[in-house]
Parts: C-alpha cells; sequence; structure tokens
C-alpha cells in the first residue's frame, strides 16, 4: 500500500557464524537465560510464532512448519547459505551495528556482505571502556586513554550505544561529575578489577555518557525490557528525564531504544524534548501478532518524526526478518486502517510511513 524504500535498521547487532544447534537456537527466541518450560521450548512465544510464519518460506519451506523441521533445513543449508537468504530478504538497505557484544558474531563488514547492503558502526561506550581498563595502568592512564578513544572513536561510528540501564539503572545523577570525583572513581574501579570485568560505577557511567555527548554524535541508551541482567524497574526511560533536560542544546541527539513496556513514556519524552527520539526495536519482533496494537500505542503520542524502526536482529539472521517484517505488516495495518476510516489521507500515511521506515533515521545519523 505504501510502496516502502530499503529500511534503515538503526540499532543491531551481528549474526553467528555458526550453526547454534537446536536448543542454542531457540536460547535466541527469549530475553530469559533460564530453559524453558518443561515440556515446552521458546518457539512457544510470539517471537518462536513469528520465525515460524515469515522465515521458513524464504528456505524453501511452507510458513507454520514444525520448529524440527525447519531447524533440519537450516543445518542442511548451512550459516553462510541462511544468512545470505535471510537477510537479503529483509528489504534493510543499511545495518547500523552495535559492535559491543562478546561472542562470535559477525562484524558489520561480514554483515553487509552477507546481507547485500551497507552497514556502519554504533560504538557501545561500556566495552570500549572495558576494553581501555584491561591496559591501563592506573586510573590516570585509564581516563586519558577513555579521552581518546571515544574522541578516536567518533569519526568512523555514526553513532555511541550506552547499557547504563544494565549496569546500574537509569536513575543516574543528570550532571556531568567533577574531574576530581572521576579520577576516584576510576580509582576505586581498577583497585579490585579483574581483567575483563565489566563497568557497573555510576559515576564513571555518567562520565561515558557525557564524554559522548561532547562528541555531538547520536547517543544511543538502552530503556524498557531486557535479559535478566537488569531490574526493569530501574530501565523506566522517564528516569532519564533529568539527564534529557541537562542534555538539551548540546548539539547530541539521544535515542531511546526499545522502551517496552515503557513506550508510552518514551514517546513523552519524545514528544516534549526536541532531541529525544524513540525507537520500535526488539519490542515488535517480541510481541508478534501483537506488534500491530503496539505500533499504534508507540504512535499515539510519539511524534511521527520521532519514531525509527530497528529491528535489534541479534545473533539469528531470522531475528532480522522477523522486525523487519512485522514492522511492514504492523504500518500497512495501523496507517492504512486510519486511512480507510477517514483519519488520515493516504498521502499523510504514506509520508509518515517514509519517516519511519527510513527517514527519521537518515536525518538523525546524517545518511
Amino acid at each position: 500500500m505504501f510502496d516502502l524504500p530499503p529500511l534503515v535498521d538503526h540499532h543491531c547487532h551481528g549474526v553467528l557464524r555458526e550453526d547454534p544447534g537446536a536448543e542454542g537456537f531457540a536460547s535466541y527466541l527469549t530475553e530469559s537465560h533460564a530453559p524453558a518450560a518443561p515440556g515446552t521450548s521458546f518457539f512457544d512465544s510470539q517471537v518462536g510464532f513469528a520465525v515460524r510464519r515469515w522465515c521458513p518460506p524464504l528456505l524453501g519451506l511452507d510458513p507454520h512448519t514444525s520448529p524440527s523441521r525447519y531447524l533440519n533445513r537450516r543445518r542442511e543449508l548451512g550459516p553462510e547459505e541462511v544468512a545470505r537468504r535471510l537477510l537479503g530478504a529483509t528489504g534493510i538497505g543499511t545495518f547500523l551495528v552495535d559492535t559491543g557484544l562478546p561472542g562470535a558474531l559477525t562484524t558489520p563488514g561480514e554483515l553487509s556482505r552477507a546481507a547485500g547492503s551497507r552497514a556502519l558502526e554504533v560504538v557501545r561506550l561500556e566495552a570500549l571502556a572495558e576494553r581501555v581498563a584491561d591496559t591501563a595502568a592506573d586510573a590516570v592512564s585509564f581516563l586519558d586513554a577513555l579521552d581518546a578513544a571515544v574522541r578516536g572513536a567518533a569519526p568512523h561510528a555514526v553513532a555511541f550505544k550506552s547499557v547504563a540501564a544494565y549496569r546500574h539503572g537509569l536513575a543516574l545523577a543528570p550532571e556531568p561529575p567533577a574531574p576530581d570525583e572521576v579520577r576516584a572513581a576510576a580509582a576505586a574501579w581498577l583497585a579490585g578489577r579483574s581483567p575483563g570485568e565489566r563497568l557497573t560505577h555510576p559515576v564513571l557511567l555518567r562520565h561515558l555518557l557525557w564524554s559522548a555527548v561532547g562528541t555531538e554524535l547520536p547517543l544511543q541508551l538502552h530503556t524498557g525490557f531486557g535479559d535478566p541482567d537488569l531490574r526493569l524497574d530501574r530501565a523506566d526511560p522517564l528516569l532519564l528525564t533529568d539527564f534529557v533536560r541537562a542534555t538539551a542544546g548540546r548539539g547530541c541527539d539521544l535515542v531511546l531504544l526499545h522502551g517496552y513496556p515503557f513506550h508510552r513514556g518514551a514517546g513523552y519524552l519524545a514528544a516534549v524534548y526536541p532531541h529525544v527520539y524513540a525507537d520500535m526495536g526488539l519490542t515488535l519482533g517480541h510481541t508478534g501478532a501483537r506488534a500491530r496494537a503496539v505500533l499504534a500505542e508507540m504512535l499515539e503520542l510519539t511524534p511521527f518524526g520521532k519514531l525509527l524502526f530497528s529491528t535489534d536482529g541479534y545473533g539469528l539472521p531470522e531475528l532480522y526478518v522477523v522486525g523487519a517484517r512485522l514492522f511492514r505488516t504492523a504500518v500497512e495495518h495501523v496507517l492504512g486502517e486510519w486511512v480507510r476510516d477517514g483519519s488520515w489521507a493516504y498521502p499523510d500515511a504514506r509520508r509518515v510511513a517514509l519517516m519511519l521506515a527510513s527517514g527519521n533515521a537518515r536525518r538523525v545519523y546524517g545518511l
């Protein structure tokens, strides 16, 4: 109905280079670290059903084929061919790839070649700081090297990202920490740190956020649900309100990722603060057949020029397919219904669909 252009997936990750096996595959269909309920699998979920709806035809099978038949077909084709077929069918023209996750995931270049599309890097702040800390001699050298690393990453990155929601929660003091406060925090963290240990110190997390703000690149912030490493009550985007106010006029756009089940709060922040944007990634894939209702809720208050498409695809190329297909069907259904009942004119609906699909991301990230 709206003839959408190639999508801009403004937040995603790499895919696995190897076949994960049946249990490994199912583990990517959930945010839980625990096994599925006895007698079930994680295919018994909205995202699991969405995978079985949209992905089998791309591998030569009927929609809704059984998990075992689908996984057998995956093994027959091999991970490279599966990735090529699935990623190439997403209709995504540009991937903005968060490279901060561990594991044997494809690089942006590898993802680009598999999909036949462009891929650009989003630098994860906490991972950057942890790499610097692994070789730092003391607090002063760590902070000097960290500052150089942030400034050095900015010219080739399309954005920075923070997972402070996981590491401490979003109820951080909003102002930049004082230099002596940062030095003391760095010394305390480094003193008891083992190589590879995660950064959780709230002062250093604030320092990272403000270092990124100073580059004037967009800053992506995880909000809302995720795996059990976070406390959901500490990931409500409304907890960022004072930080949002403090960063106004600094030249840095804030992109609130995911949001669910606080997506209406994220929409409110995007509505009242010019430099705040909201995202639908992860949410649409995990709500599956309910994605249309959730997209409609996002469009209640979020300005139409402030909501961005993403998949948050990670590990499985299927998650990119599901995110893209559910987005397209949700847009067609929600905006199309508003046209059919006379609430919207078709030209306006098409213009909004183009903004959601790619226009907003192109503007925010300067693509």
